[in-house]
């Protein structure tokens, strides 16, 4: 039998593209869906040949007959107690709720424009940072059922943050779940956005997110991207972002749990002056797969970037880090930093790591670098010798691994919310969670 070569032979996906088609009335986007499904059709299936997914097999989305989720009417999500935000909760990619917004911030769906705002999507879905050719950016325009747009006017200052709570219904077994979600972050104006998915479901699932984050001259924008789905879960998706003259992004990531994540995050220095800070937690369990792929690019001069990632592997898990700074020719007076460290608890468990610089500016100051390793014996002996149980000492040195990157999130919440969960993976009773808690 002939393997398939092709993404559309690959993925049975045809069935959610032509029902797509059939129920939309506008011409503009079926149009645009179908520039996406010709370049899914043409784009050839990763294998292990393809340098971007050389780590990452793609086999557990091959197989399922995909066909496109109808939104749940329900779903709780992520909660914060004792936070004071604004909820937008999308179930199965729909908008089910949300709070009143703040004076200065509107909120368009793709699938309720009316003529004039139909026109402004089709000019930023044609201006779309995630048309880069990224597999999984094309298979999202080829499908997609919505789109949120979250515009926060110039000058702006939002004192409560903005939560996108994504969740996965029980009724989306064997469903692609395709959103895009477009943030436009007006000049001289600041905000908190909190993106999360989770998920209420037990079969196979496939969610197919993209996020694009668009920050204007002085925009400042503290960005938090939380995948906490657990069981037979397929993420496969992106984060692009476009950074102009001082532009500040500080964007925090973290992924545990699933079948299989994958996270490309692309971020563009457009603007002279911009800053980002990125940071990154990983922690796959059992045979679960996480890779990030993230590209920074730095296009014009006097931009800074300081990227922190950190993963943990434990049991058969698999983790997969690629990460490339690209400093372009008229880049001069760049400062780029990049770091990757890993640990694995278990000697099935496995990490592939690549740090990349490519430079063409010859006046910059960049540094990268990447460690794997696993607990260290004199660490554990000096706890040992003092008393201290073995699994108490993993514990603390597992979690110390991560804990400076926990403790440098600025909203407190956010930490009391990560804190238990971590406890669940490295702990395993009360008496050994509370060094985590």
């Amino acid at each position: 039998m002939a393997v398939p070569t092709q993404a559309s032979e690959s993925m049975k996906v045809q069935g959610a593209h032509d029902t797509l088609q059939s129920a939309s009335d506008w011409d503009w986007l079926k149009d645009w869906r179908a520039r996406g499904w010709q370049r899914f059709e043409q784009s050839p299936w990763p294998t292990r040949k393809t340098e971007d997914w050389k780590y990452t097999p793609l086999k557990s989305l091959v197989g399922t007959d995909w066909s496109l989720a109808e939104g749940g009417s329900t779903g709780q999500g992520v909660d914060f107690p004792d936070w004071e935000r604004t909820v937008l909760t999308l179930v199965d990619g729909q908008l089910v709720d949300h709070d009143a917004l703040p004076a200065g911030v509107s909120v368009h769906l793709l699938s309720k424009a009316d003529a004039q705002t139909r026109a402004r999507f089709e000019q930023r879905l044609d201006e779309s940072l995630a048309g880069e050719g990224r597999l999984f950016n094309v298979f999202n325009q080829a499908v997609l059922a919505e789109a949120l747009w979250l515009e926060i006017d110039p000058g702006q200052r939002l004192e409560k943050p903005i939560q996108i709570n994504q969740v996965i219904s029980t009724a989306a077994s064997e469903r692609v779940i395709p959103v895009r979600v477009l943030v436009d972050v007006g000049a001289m104006s600041e905000a908190t956005l909190v993106e999360t998915f989770s998920n209420e479901a037990d079969g196979a699932v496939f969610i197919n997110p993209v996020t694009e984050l668009k920050l204007a001259d002085n925009a400042r924008l503290r960005h938090y991207h939380l995948l906490l789905e657990t069981g037979d879960v397929r993420h496969l998706g992106s984060v692009q972002a476009e950074l102009q003259s001082y532009a500040n992004l500080d964007s925090f990531h973290m992924a545990l749990g699933g079948t299989l994540k994958r996270k490309d995050i692309v971020v563009h220095h457009r603007g002279p002056g911009a800053e980002l800070n990125l940071n990154g937690v990983y922690l796959p369990r059992g045979k679960e797969h996480i890779d990030y792929h993230t590209t920074l690019e730095h296009e014009v001069p006097h931009c800074t970037s300081q990227e922190v990632f950190r993963g943990i592997i434990g049991d058969q898990a698999k983790a997969v880090f690629n990460g490339r700074i690209h400093i372009h020719k008229h880049a001069q007076k760049t400062l780029a930093e990049l770091s990757n460290k890993n640990l694995l608890t278990s000697h099935q468990a496995e990490v592939d790591t690549k740090p990349e610089l490519e430079i063409y500016a010859d006046d910059v100051k960049c540094a990268h670098g990447a460690t794997v390793a696993q607990l260290d014996k004199t660490s554990m002996f000096y706890f040992l010798s003092r008393g201290i149980r073995r699994e108490e000492a993993e514990v603390m040195m597992s979690f110390g691994f991560i804990n400076e990157l926990l403790e440098g999130l600025v909203d407190e919440p956010v930490r009391h919310l990560l804190r238990p969960m971590l406890a669940s993976l490295f702990a395993k009773d009360d008496d050994l969670a509370r060094h985590l808690i």
